[in-house]
């Protein structure tokens, strides 16, 4: 389907791909703080500030698989370029929104965007980078920057809100992309496409998209109608409709499928789409659990608890750092178990957390041990969901990757916040605050043990024959 280039960059690739990856993961924070600001500037009422975060999530979510396939059919510098199109003109258009519906559409177009480059950028990474030192040295720098995006969306959100207006939390984007945009369209050599296998699989693309969205949904709305309603559990079941009949039509269709069912037979791909899930879970609660206690309990303003997220960001770095080392000694199910484990102990520490607690012995230690673990997994789980897919299944490989951390988050945060919720109860003190994010920490720490477990049992020792051509191929059965 593909055709190898020859006039391959692999340098520029890397860069293209990191200013991807910082833009998206910054997106995804930095919105966050400036929400009380957004919703006084265009008089959004209580229920529909949340979509200002939910937009985004289910447009991004659900249209994950999409995007990934759309890669691999229709070229990945293409398809790219588009998408990094896409989310920069929206995220101007948030930025100059009058009303809130306006803010709300831009949002949507802007995770469309996002899922359409996301899964795109990924499989130009594993593809260039596709063994040896190369590669684990890639996805280190690739997960390295992954985290400071998440971490400097938290600080660059208090920041300009505070100085420069809510407005900048959208145009921030705006430079990210048009570099990106450049970078890809000189740098990244396009994929030449001689040969389809049949018609797109329509249905398949329609179930897969409604049914995901719909997950996504039903799992984001729970902070207003709870687990047990009648509107979450009908969204729910309709949702496990949807993908059930995606399903049988990936098995039954005459068409070039979606997603070839024969892709979760790979242990690989299976065993680190489930890792990344609970690892998905666990690190959008995080920034979550942190940010409340921060302020909520210690009375820290958010520009200052931005500052406090930085240490954390080094420590993913300083993972990731270790990663590029290890990875030449140390299979990537041994890197993934053992950062799941270490990121554990972090949490079972901020399980610990008190309601006269101070930023050092609360957060700061903690979140050093727990970041260092996600840095050790962050580059072997995304080397391994990808190594040894075939080049025409990259792209859907990645969407699914991407996919599977994006609905681990939203089932992590939905689930470990009204655990915490039910456990602060209706009397709202430092107290009972504390002993709710407390909880959610805990469960975080049970989540990531599980992880560890699922690397260990599903994922096949590597067999490392050299250090400088390892290329964490799991072993066959």
């Amino acid at each position: 389907m593909f055709e190898k280039s020859t006039d391959v960059r692999p340098g520029v690739v890397l860069a293209a791909v990191a200013v991807v990856q910082f833009m998206v993961s910054l997106d995804l924070s930095v919105v966050n703080v400036g929400l009380p600001q957004i919703a006084a500037g265009l008089g959004f009422s209580a229920l529909g500030l949340t979509w200002v975060i939910h937009a985004y999530a289910l447009t991004f979510g659900g249209f994950l698989l999409l995007g990934g396939k759309a890669a691999d059919r229709y070229g990945r510098r293409r398809v790219l370029l588009i998408g990094l199109a896409v989310f920069g003109l929206a995220s101007l258009a948030g930025g100059f929104a009058q009303v809130p519906g306006h803010l709300v559409a831009a949002r949507t177009v802007q995770g469309i965007g996002a899922a359409t480059l996301a899964p795109a950028a990924l499989s130009l990474l594993a593809t260039t980078f596709p063994s040896g030192k190369a590669r684990i040295r890639a996805f280190g720098i690739w997960s390295a920057v992954n985290a400071i995006g998440g971490a400097f969306g938290v600080l660059a959100g208090g920041i300009l809100t505070q100085y420069a207006g809510w407005r900048w939390v959208m145009f921030v984007s705006v430079p990210m992309a048009a570099v990106a945009f450049v970078l890809a369209a000189r740098g990244v050599h396009a994929d030449r496409v001689t040969t389809r296998s049949g018609r797109p699989d329509l249905l398949g693309a329609v179930l897969a998209t409604g049914g995901l969205t719909l997950l996504v949904y039903g799992v984001v709305r729970t902070d207003r109608y709870p687990w047990s309603s009648a509107r979450t559990l009908t969204t729910l079941l309709i949702a496990i409709a949807l993908l059930v009949a995606f399903v049988v039509v990936e098995k039954t269709t005459r068409r070039e499928p979606l997603v070839r069912l024969g892709l979760f037979s790979n242990r690989s791909v299976s065993g680190a789409n489930a890792f990344n899930l609970l690892i998905g879970a666990a690190m959008a609660s995080t920034f979550y659990f942190m940010t409340l206690y921060l302020q909520n309990v210690l009375g820290i303003g958010p520009a200052k608890a931005g500052l406090m997220f930085l240490p954390f960001a080094l420590g993913v770095v300083a993972g990731a750092t270790l990663t590029v080392k290890l990875g030449h000694t140390f299979s990537a199910r041994t890197l993934l178990a053992a950062g799941a484990l270490l990121s554990a102990a972090g949490f079972a520490w901020f399980g610990l957390i008190s309601a006269d607690g101070s930023y050092v012995a609360d957060i700061l230690f903690p979140s050093l041990i727990a970041s260092v673990g996600f840095g050790l997994c962050l580059g072997p789980v995304v080397s391994t969901a990808t190594v040894g897919v075939d080049p025409r299944e990259t792209g859907t490989a990645s969407g699914l990757l991407n996919s599977s951390r994006q609905i681990g988050a939203s089932f992590g945060l939905a689930a470990f916040g009204t655990a915490a919720h039910d456990r602060t109860g209706q009397v709202v003190t430092g107290e009972t605050l504390t002993n709710g994010y407390a909880l959610g920490f805990t469960l975080c720490a049970g989540v990531l043990v599980v992880a560890a477990l699922v690397a260990f049992g599903v994922l096949r020792r590597v067999e490392t024959v050299a250090p400088a051509v390892q290329t964490l191929v799991p072993e066959r059965d």
